[in-house]
């Protein structure tokens, strides 16, 4: 079920739009994540949903404003949108291959000099994911998909998110592991971080999220209240109104 949602803003996108080119892929999008929520982003493929997350990141050249805590974000440095806290693990997780679980790991707190604070996060990514302890000296690349999808996202951990942006995280999963993956995500927003979470298996997402909102062709359609959809049908008349 999802968490309780607190009052107040994290993070808000305002008329935020993207394009490859001359082509429109996110037109002028108003969403917002509030204090503990989980909101999920809904659509078909070429929706826009991860040119969103991109977008928001300022690693598409996009228009608009994005708000974090009230403060407008640099739209064309992902690297001090990231140092804000604002953190994303991509659609295709993004691990390097060629190295080592805790060099990956490593890496998401190459900013940290404080080595104490460093080995706290690394203990609480490996209670969270067991299987990446298990495989700590192991190659990134000759994990399996799931393993490398826990990878990604310890990684985006270790970096302590002030909030996380998660981009298909169920792709290419089996259901299992999709399984386990979502109840650490909703484990984690129950903690207090929010999440905005992009996601084409729907029921997957409003199981865990507050709201959502759909796009369609590169636009907001609809938001939605998870608490409405009851059957397949709820969430269709959303597609397809």
């Amino acid at each position: 079920m999802p968490g309780t949602a607190h009052s107040g803003g994290v993070m808000e996108t305002r008329g935020l739009s993207a394009r490859y080119g001359h082509v429109e892929a996110l037109r002028p999008c108003d969403l917002h994540v509030g204090e503990g929520e989980l909101v999920a982003v809904l659509g078909p493929n070429g929706a826009g949903k991860s040119t969103l997350m991109r977008a928001i990141l300022g690693l598409v050249p996009n228009q608009g404003e994005v708000l974090f805590r009230g403060e407008p974000l640099p739209r064309t440095d992902p690297v001090a949108v990231a140092s804000r806290g604002v953190v994303l693990v991509p659609e295709g997780r993004g691990i390097f291959g060629p190295m080592t679980v805790a060099e990956n790991l490593e890496l998401g707190a190459y900013r940290l000099g404080d080595r104490q604070e460093f080995e706290r996060r690394q203990t609480r990514v490996l209670e969270l994911f067991p299987r990446l302890k298990e495989r700590f000296s192991q190659v990134a690349g000759s994990l399996s998909g799931g393993e490398q999808q826990m990878l990604a996202l310890g990684r985006a951990l270790m970096s302590d998110p002030k909030i996380l942006l998660l981009d298909e995280p169920s792709l290419g999963l089996a259901p299992r592991v999709i399984a386990e993956i979502l109840e650490t995500l909703g484990h984690l927003n129950r903690s207090g971080l929010p999440v905005l979470l992009v996601e084409q298996k729907a029921p997957l997402a409003l199981e865990l999220a507050n709201r959502a909102y759909l796009l369609s062709t590169g636009r907001v359609v609809a938001e939605i209240d998870p608490r409405e959809i009851t059957s397949h049908d709820d969430l269709a008349r959303y597609y397809f109104q």
